[in-house]
């Protein structure tokens, strides 16, 4: 029950972070098309990053849980490659947000783009696991 419990929480976290992302490329888009100001832009961009890091803490602090909980090596190649994905993640992450308001959009867009395909990727590494 317990696993269960904390398997739901890091799916339903994974799935915040991530499909917030393809949510937020949407609304972007919908907003600087309709002469959406900066700070509108901004404000929207805060908030989502309120809502994903919590995500991704989450997310992070249940994988671990599972890790144990199932009694997985750490030594486990295919785990490994999930870590690292996810480091990258927070890593490009938080480089973007540090760097957002200096870099252009097309810029920020690019960085968007990769971060997205790199939680694409943390997914793909989740199935090939079987967590």
């Amino acid at each position: 029950m317990l696993l269960s419990t904390i398997r739901l929480v890091h799916l339903l976290s994974a799935a915040v972070w991530t499909g917030g992302m393809l949510t937020l490329a949407a609304l972007v888009v919908a907003l600087r098309r309709a002469g959406a100001e900066r700070e509108h832009l901004q404000a929207a961009a805060r908030m989502f990053a309120r809502v994903s890091w919590t995500a991704m803490a989450l997310a992070i602090g249940t994988g671990i849980a599972q890790v144990v909980l199932m009694r997985l090596p750490w030594t486990y190649g295919r785990l490994h490659i999930k870590l690292g994905l996810v480091a990258l993640a927070v890593l490009i992450a938080a480089v973007h947000q540090l760097t957002a308001k200096r870099t252009s959009p097309g810029v920020r867009g690019a960085i968007q783009g990769v971060l997205l395909l790199v939680s694409i990727a943390i997914f793909a590494a989740a199935v090939a696991l079987g967590t």
